[in-house]
């Protein structure tokens, strides 16, 4: 996984705090999925359709697929780079992440989130994504 064929990307410093490790130190598996959302939620500033402008549009976007590979473990006040790679975006959303170590660049985890559009009001599916979202990548689809 990495920028190869992404759309845009964005990325995350998060410095490993105490309460996301478990007693040896080592981050709780678990959490890895918060330090991807960091990644993901700077993905959606960059495109300007955060959660907040999501709602608003009418559409929330669910996560219906999340895939983690643990390489190497993260620990207790390491500090951490996450990069979220926008891959797909006409039918669902499909980011891929890298979560490395700042100082030495080593990967410790891959993964990928896969988010589909679900009208508020009627709460279907959306089989294509919103013609908002579509308008808010148009900078760089061109």
């Amino acid at each position: 996984m990495n920028s190869k064929n992404a759309l845009l990307s964005a990325h995350a410093i998060v410095d490993v705090p105490f309460q996301d490790c478990d007693p040896m130190q080592v981050v709780w598996h678990g959490n890895y999925a918060r330090y991807l959302e960091e990644a993901r939620r700077e993905l959606l500033r960059k495109i300007d359709y955060d959660y907040l402008q999501m709602h608003d549009s009418g559409f929330a976007w669910p996560i219906i697929d999340m895939r983690l590979k643990y390489v190497g473990s993260a620990v207790f006040s390491q500090e951490i780079r996450i990069d979220a790679y926008l891959k797909e975006y006409e039918s669902r959303l499909k980011i891929d992440y890298v979560i490395s170590d700042v100082k030495t660049g080593k990967k410790l985890t891959k993964a990928y989130t896969i988010q589909v559009a679900v009208c508020i009001n009627s709460k279907e599916m959306q089989f294509e994504s919103p013609a908002i979202f579509l308008e808010k990548l148009k900078p760089w689809l061109d």
